[in-house]
């Protein structure tokens, strides 16, 4: 897979993508959030849905999610949020209006095609993605692998106030987009149970604003990894090709 290709958008905003030049003009888009930008690009086996997609003619996006900047280990990346928002810096809103203005500058810059964009994420990454989605109405598809969705459950954030974090709170903005999210039967990370919570709230609101067949799936597998919190490569796998299909119109 080639080397990713860096877009500044601003002194402070920087991304990477794969996929062809953007001087192409815009084509079927993924934003994609699991560490660093590069991590989540070129990381094995973070990276196994991109390593899906490449290829095709399509792009993936990714910025650097908070706590995982250069020098900073991804294992205390949530650990980090935490200790920041104690302290009164809400690093998790800055992050989310820095990717409103990376998405709405590589659409001013037509680097891909706004009726073909999703979002994916891994864990907090899924998280991440959730939000954003929420926040742009264009992002039709939305793709989880092991999502965190309810921020208040994490250890690291008990007995903080952060329950406006919580998915559930974005319910109403995300009901009519096409989701799918995929956990292991026994995730003691993010709680199979609160996910499954959330996608159920998710279709009840779908239902009150008159979605008659609701496309929002939860695909639940065996856990696998530390505290049954992994994805499978064959998960990745299934994910990508669900995209595929739906940015690309392929079987």
């Amino acid at each position: 897979m080639e080397k990713p290709k860096k877009i500044t958008v601003s002194s402070d905003i920087s991304l990477l993508y794969i996929g062809p030049d953007i001087q192409e003009g815009p084509l079927p888009a993924v934003f994609y959030f699991a560490l660093s930008a590069e991590d989540s690009l070129c990381l094995d086996p973070f990276n196994q849905f991109v390593t899906a997609l490449h290829d095709l003619p399509l792009r993936v996006f990714s910025m650097t999610l908070p706590g995982h900047e250069e020098g900073r280990k991804k294992e205390m990346a949530i650990e980090y949020w935490a200790q920041e928002m104690r302290k009164g810096n809400d690093i998790f809103k800055t992050f989310i209006n820095q990717g409103i203005k990376a998405v709405e500058y590589c659409l001013k810059k037509q680097f891909f095609d706004k009726d073909k964009l999703a979002f994916a994420g891994l864990s907090r990454g899924a998280f991440i993605a959730s939000h954003l989605a929420a926040k742009l109405s264009y992002v039709n598809w939305i793709l989880g692998f092991a999502p965190l969705t309810t921020l208040s459950s994490a250890l690291e954030f008990q007995e903080m106030q952060v329950t406006d974090y919580d998915l559930e709170k974005k319910a109403s903005q995300l009901a009519k987009r096409q989701m799918r999210f995929y956990i292991g039967n026994a995730d003691t990370r993010v709680h199979t149970s609160l996910c499954f919570s959330f996608v159920e709230k998710l279709v009840h609101e779908a239902k009150t604003q008159k979605v008659r067949i609701v496309p929002i799936e939860l695909i639940i597998g065996p856990s696998i990894g530390f505290k049954g919190h992994g994805t499978s490569p064959a998960t990745f796998q299934s994910g990508a090709m669900w995209l595929k299909k739906e940015l690309l119109n392929e079987q």
